[in-house]
């Protein structure tokens, strides 16, 4: 009998197979992979997936979670290293550009996600409602100085972006938003 698996040995295991799970899920879609394909990008063995997840929707969970928090913490890191709170706001914009233009960027993986699954998947659609309200009280946070309707205008701005160049496949809609942006913390309308 093998010897029982260490903590780290368990942490890499998961994220090995949360890894090789959003891949392949972002560039294909959740329907189009199947256990196997998980379990083959992987390395792991079935029996070792379900061990750590019960179901494919709870692994589809853990990889929406995952990605919401490298996603965010990623794109505060990247607009916090501007002290002007307008030019915070608009690296927001510069920020989604890099990522559209990025290798693989295939739109949002919640939109996504939730366009395939809906509402049959109640986890991973309290995991896609999740990301969306962490993401605009992100944006909130960044135009606390403007009034209420500028925040939800920008939040819209950059959503309308995300949606946009995922299905265009056009980074340069960023910078349409981000001018758009602009104008509005100008004249605040």
């Amino acid at each position: 009998m093998p010897a029982p698996l260490t903590a780290e040995q368990k942490a890499d295991d998961r994220e090995l197979l949360l890894a090789a799970a959003e891949s392949l899920i972002y560039a294909s879609g959740v329907q189009a992979v199947g256990m196997d394909r998980i379990r083959e990008a992987s390395g792991l063995s079935l029996k070792r997936i379900y061990s750590m997840f019960r179901t494919k929707e709870d692994i589809v969970v853990a990889v929406l979670r995952q990605r919401d928090t490298r996603w965010r913490a990623d794109l505060a890191a990247f607009v916090a290293r501007f002290d002007d709170p307008t030019q915070r706001i608009l690296a927001v914009f510069d920020w989604l550009r890099n990522w559209f233009a990025g290798n693989g960027f295939r739109g949002c993986a919640w939109i996504n996600i939730h366009g395939e699954l809906g509402a049959s998947a109640p986890a991973v659609l309290a995991e896609v409602r999740a990301h969306k309200a962490a993401f605009r009280a992100q944006i909130t946070a960044l135009t606390e100085s403007e009034r209420p309707e500028v925040a939800d205008a920008i939040y819209l701005l950059a959503e309308g972006a995300i949606v946009t160049a995922g299905i265009n496949g056009t980074p340069e809609i960023a910078d349409v938003a981000r001018r758009a942006a602009e104008r509005l913390l100008r004249t605040g309308k």
